[in-house]
């Protein structure tokens, strides 16, 4: 049996909270007071709470990016399983895009931990360190469109299925990129 982290009872803990909190009211102490734990424990795990929103995100991502290998599943089953996840927190996620601003708006954060996977993945079918620059501008315009519309998909403003959503993302994905994450 795998025993949860405590940066992952932090990162449960917070949402919770967010559930029926606004993210820029809640305070490391309801956090910690929360799920039992001290605010010692959670300045070991991390820097503030922006940080754990990141980690938090940084996470989730990571085990369904994990899956484009070519072994596991498909790079399209991959954008339905961040469907799935924009689903499955559209509450959570809402409450972070409407209460977090400035340099601890989630919507920036979000399009850069989007980007830094996306090209890691590139950068794991080219044969170079660099990424050229057209490629790279391909990327960052197809990382801020799709963080865009999930934003407005999560807060309402499409009414499409998870699997539409996931469509959507696939078909605005640039032919060069469709290459590298179809391989």
């Amino acid at each position: 049996m795998k025993r949860k982290t405590a940066k992952e009872i932090l990162a449960e803990s917070l949402k919770e909270i967010a559930a029926s909190k606004s993210i820029d009211k809640i305070t490391i102490k309801d956090i910690t007071l929360n799920c039992g734990y001290s605010s010692a424990t959670f300045y070991r795990q991390f820097r503030d709470k922006q940080d754990l929103i990141e980690w938090d995100y940084i996470n989730q991502l990571k085990d369904i990016v994990s899956m484009i290998d070519g072994k596991k599943d498909s790079w399209q089953n991959s954008l339905r399983y961040a469907a799935v996840y924009f689903e499955e927190n559209k509450e959570y996620l809402s409450n972070l895009f409407m209460n977090t601003s400035g340099m601890d708006s989630f919507i920036k954060n979000m399009r850069e931990i989007n980007y830094a996977q996306l090209k890691n993945i590139v950068l794991g079918q080219i044969e170079s360190n660099n990424i050229e620059k057209k490629l790279d501008a391909s990327m960052r315009i197809y990382v801020l469109g799709t963080v865009q519309f999930a934003c407005e998909w999560i807060l309402g403003k499409y009414d499409i299925t998870v699997d539409e959503l996931a469509e959507v993302f696939n078909m605005a994905l640039p032919e060069e990129l469709k290459k590298m994450v179809s391989k």
